[in-house]
């Protein structure tokens, strides 16, 4: 029993850091009910909807979704790039002159 024991404790994450919020009665109420009615105490229920709502948050702004036409134009120039410009090819000559390859 001790070496089970050892390695639940082991995979848990150390919890040492701390939040405080305070709420209003009607909010805390919610979520207490939301525990209850999940069978979990209900500080691991807010982690757990945190934790969520945070990697949710983080995804949504690293996604980039383009829309159908978007798409198409990608890889339209993927396909088929366009002749730089000589704007373009002008920072290119004046880059190869300051950096050594």
């Amino acid at each position: 029993m001790p070496r089970k024991q050892a390695r639940i404790e082991r995979d848990r994450p150390s919890r040492v850091e701390r939040l405080g919020f305070r709420l209003d009665e009607e909010t805390k109420d919610l979520i207490e009910r939301a525990a209850y009615l999940s069978r979990r105490k209900v500080s691991d229920f807010c982690v757990t909807a945190l934790t969520e709502t945070a990697r949710r948050t983080i995804a949504e702004h690293e996604t980039l979704e383009l829309s159908d036409r978007d798409r198409e134009t990608f890889f339209e120039a993927l396909i088929n790039p366009p002749e730089p410009s000589e704007r373009l090819a002008r920072a290119l000559a004046a880059h190869k002159q300051r950096v050594a390859s």
